[in-house]
């Protein structure tokens, strides 16, 4: 209650790093590319985002680019950019689970972490620091509310560690895919497909599906319990979808 966020800009974050000048290993240049509460991240912010990240790395003077993102969709965007970007500089994303105002803020530190494996000479491809671990972007999940640990990587487990900026690696993080197309040829006006995800659950009917296809969507996730498993009524009411044309894939929750 009483926390808004997106209220602090990138050059004030940055002067909460203390001492970056002499401890960076090279100038840090800041860019605001967006000021949003992660929570309305949408695919016009993402355009932006990769197109200037893709600008960057491209400049032979840039060694990598470090992201500060709300906790909310971070790995969302984290995942997104890994499908995207066609380099294999290194691209740091990081969060703050605790306000800059808060007593202890975590920010500051994440982000003096992001910076050190972001100087790394074995980080490659997008990688998100929160709480002096490294994931990758394929496995990263916000696991918890307000822990300051509140990222998992799962069964895979962090590939990294920081600790008084040093950075131990237990497995080396792997370079971005090169995608069949450029971000920089996108342009924001351009509208993407509608895509929602609906879930599983006990007592599913086809209802929000009924509902979504009426609406003009074009792609549906459809999130089952278990193994990917979808009630019957769910089931009845993707196939009727797909049938109109709309895109269906399935997946586990």
């Amino acid at each position: 209650r009483g926390y808004r966020a997106a209220q602090i800009g990138v050059e004030q974050l940055l002067q909460g790093v203390v001492g970056l000048e002499q401890w960076a290993q090279g100038p840090v240049v800041a860019e605001q590319v967006a000021q949003v509460d992660s929570k309305d991240m949408d695919e016009k912010v993402w355009c932006r985002l990769a197109q200037r990240t893709a600008n960057a790395l491209a400049q032979p003077d840039v060694h990598a680019v470090v992201i500060t993102h709300g906790t909310d969709t971070i790995e969302e965007t984290a995942f997104f950019l890994q499908s995207v970007l066609p380099s294999d500089k290194p691209v740091v994303l990081t969060c703050a689970m605790r306000p800059s105002t808060a007593v202890n803020p975590d920010g500051p530190q994440n982000l003096r972490d992001a910076l050190s494996v972001a100087m790394d000479p074995d980080a490659k491809g997008v990688l998100v620091v929160c709480a002096g671990l490294v994931h990758t972007a394929e496995h990263v999940q916000k696991i918890h509310p307000y822990r300051l640990d509140a990222f998992s990587s799962g069964d895979a487990g962090p590939v990294g560690s920081v600790e008084n900026s040093r950075v131990s690696w237990s497995v080396l993080p792997l370079p971005c895919t090169p995608p069949a197309w450029a971000a920089s040829d996108w342009s924001t006006d351009r509208p993407w497909p509608q895509v929602e995800i609906v879930l599983n659950h006990t007592g599913a009917t086809g209802a929000v599906v009924q509902a979504l296809v009426q609406a003009g969507v074009q792609g549906l996730v459809a999130a089952g319990t278990g193994n990917g498993t979808l009630s019957q009524p769910l089931t009845e009411a993707l196939q009727l979808a797909m049938a109109s044309g709309v895109h269906v894939v399935r997946s586990t929750r």
